[in-house]
Parts: C-alpha cells; sequence; structure tokens
C-alpha cells in the first residue's frame, strides 16, 4: 500500500518527474494531465487518496480488482501503461501553461508513435482539447489517431473534479473497455 508523504516529501516534489509505466504494444496507455505532489513524492501515478483513476479503472473492467497506486508495474501484465501530459508535479493542474501542454502534447504524439498502443487514452478533456488542438472535443473517442493508435478522452479522476460520479466516471472507463474489447 502506499504510504502517506509529509510535507517536506510534498514540498520537495514540486517539478519533479515520474517514471512512465510503458511498454511497446500496450492495448491502452492512459494519459493523465501531469502528476499531482501527492504523485510526484511517492513516484506513483494517480497517488492521491482521493483520485478516482484507479477505482474507476477497475470499475471499468480493466483490473481484476482494485490496484493500490504502488501496484502500478502490474498494470504491465493487463497490457496497460501510464504516463502523463505534462511530466513536471504541479500542486494543481490549472497550473500549467497552454504553451507546456501543447509542448507535452507533441511529446505525447512521438511516445505513442514510437510505442504504438492500441489506444490512448487522455484523462482530463481541458488538458486534451490544449495539448492537441481539438477545442471542441468531447469526452469519448476521438476521430483522429496518432499513427495508428486510437484516441479516447475520458474525465479527469481528480476529486476536484465534481461533474462526474464515481459511477460515471466507471461507466466512461467501461464505453472504452468495451471498444478495446471489439477492435
Amino acid at each position: 500500500m502506499s504510504t502517506r508523504p509529509t510535507k517536506d516529501q510534498l514540498a520537495a516534489a514540486y517539478g519533479t518527474t515520474i517514471p512512465d509505466v510503458l511498454a511497446p504494444g500496450l492495448d491502452v496507455l492512459f494519459c493523465g494531465i501531469n502528476p499531482g505532489l501527492y504523485s510526484g513524492a511517492l513516484k506513483q501515478h494517480f497517488a492521491r487518496p482521493g483520485n478516482r483513476f484507479w477505482p474507476a479503472l477497475h470499475g471499468g473492467g480493466f483490473t481484476p480488482r482494485r490496484f493500490d497506486p504502488s501496484e502500478q508495474a502490474q498494470l504491465l501484465d493487463l497490457k496497460l501503461g501510464v504516463t502523463n501530459v505534462v511530466a513536471r508535479a504541479t500542486a494543481r493542474a490549472d497550473e500549467l501553461t497552454g504553451d507546456e501542454l501543447r509542448e507535452g502534447g507533441k511529446l505525447l504524439a512521438a511516445k505513442v508513435l514510437e510505442h504504438r498502443p492500441r489506444w490512448l487514452a487522455v484523462v482530463g478533456i481541458t488538458a486534451y482539447r490544449t495539448a492537441f488542438g481539438f477545442p471542441k472535443a468531447s469526452v469519448g473517442r476521438q476521430e483522429q489517431r496518432i499513427g495508428g493508435t486510437h484516441v479516447w478522452v475520458l474525465p479527469n479522476p481528480s476529486g476536484l473534479n465534481a461533474h462526474w460520479t464515481p459511477a460515471g466516471l466507471a461507466a466512461e472507463f467501461a464505453a472504452l473497455r468495451a471498444a478495446v474489447v471489439t477492435r
């Protein structure tokens, strides 16, 4: 199980990065906006206890049980991975600039072209719109691809995103899972 970082560890995490959970030929590469300080301190994706990524991943049928962020490497066994649009950890995603998101989109596209996952699932509609220049994009399957990789946008699972309930998030993850299984 993940341990709770100290106040000093959180402060020291500002601007740090987390290694990707990535391998060639994944079924889905999930892509967060950027790591929060909690994640940066623990070097684990979506590590803050209030983040709903791990419950939604399980609720959507991607994992046989709810994984703890400390088990993120086990995603590779399920042909799943995790990365971020912007690598640096911040206290809040709104600290990122549009330029950072657009540069992150270019770097992410290069990563996708290199590793060729079947699907890229960007977790955060606003970040996706900015990073890839599609201001009218909505949650769900996107028309554009990156190379041969299909793109899907999921809601941001942060506990700060009150627009989406846990059940609603799980349903969106399940819709992606259904598309992954049928293709």
